[in-house]
């Protein structure tokens, strides 16, 4: 599903309760779970931090649209996006990362 066609489909989308995102279950789209995790865990680091839109966009880069895009589970973040969202962030994302990809590069 990944790639193509299939990510015209966005990642709530795919979960039986979208309205429950980033907590909705999701069956059968791993790729969807990750961008799930990844959204939770951007989610949980903004709030623990009081970090709105607008600070995280400028600590990382990353447009403030992308960022809203990505924590609603409307958008397939892409590498770049992730990388950077990390790097300002000085948090792991990934699911298993402790810590910033890139730095274990």
């Amino acid at each position: 599903m990944t790639g193509g066609r299939g990510r015209s489909v966005p990642p709530r989308e795919l979960a039986r309760d979208p309205e429950n995102w980033p907590q909705a279950v999701i069956a059968g789209h791993p790729e969807a779970r990750v961008v799930q995790a990844i959204a939770y865990a951007l989610t949980r680091h903004m709030s623990r931090q009081g970090l709105g839109l607008r600070r995280v966009a400028t600590l990382t880069g990353v447009n403030r649209q992308a960022v809203a895009n990505l924590l609603s589970g409307g958008s397939w973040p892409d590498v770049a996006t992730l990388s950077r969202l990390e790097d300002g962030l000085g948090v792991g994302l990934y699911p298993g990362g402790e810590g910033p990809g890139s730095g274990h590069c």
